[in-house]
């Protein structure tokens, strides 16, 4: 039973903080320590001293160039002496975010992620819906660039019909 003390994650909290990397739907380590109201060292204290939970495939450090990236992208660093981070950040893929919950150990840490599983799988079931979405709207597009060049054909034959005849030419006949 869900404790009452907990705030509850909003969905679209979630969603904002789930990015793709390295073909992953990935999250941050300090966006999940914040989550799970932790600090972010102390998240990667208990990843550490766990690291056989966490293959590859569950967890991974950023590159520089793609910390880099991230730092550009959204910002996640804060600005000022002694503000930025001495590591590069870790990112937990949907299983790896499953086995934090194993690690940390607390209540809150169960009804995290039990949130976020919960936001992985919404993602994964509305992704194909989104892209068949994208597929029907390049679909109309194309239709809208023919029928604009049709409708431009149908004007430039009014033009003709409505202007009136040019008066330079000879008549035939009396």
């Amino acid at each position: 039973m869900p404790d009452e003390n907990i705030p509850v994650l909003a969905h679209d909290t979630i969603v904002q903080r789930i990015f793709e990397l390295r073909g992953q739907r990935v999250m941050l380590d300090s966006d999940l320590a914040e989550m799970y109201g932790v600090q972010t060292f102390r998240l990667n204290e208990a990843v550490k001293r766990n690291l056989t939970r966490f293959p590859e495939d569950f967890m991974f450090q950023l590159s520089p160039e793609e910390a880099d990236s991230l730092r550009s992208q959204f910002a996640i660093l804060k600005a000022g002496r002694g503000q930025h981070k001495k590591y590069l950040p870790r990112v937990f893929t949907e299983q790896g975010v499953a086995m934090l919950s194993s690690v940390l150990n607390s209540e809150r840490a169960v009804q995290v992620n039990i949130a976020i599983i919960r936001t992985f799988t919404w993602l994964r079931k509305a992704l194909p819906a989104y892209q068949e979405l994208a597929s029907k709207v390049a679909e109309l597009e194309s239709a809208v660039g023919q029928h604009d060049a049709a409708i431009g054909n149908i004007i430039e034959a009014l033009n003709k019909l409505i202007l009136p005849p040019d008066k330079d030419k000879r008549r035939i006949g009396f």
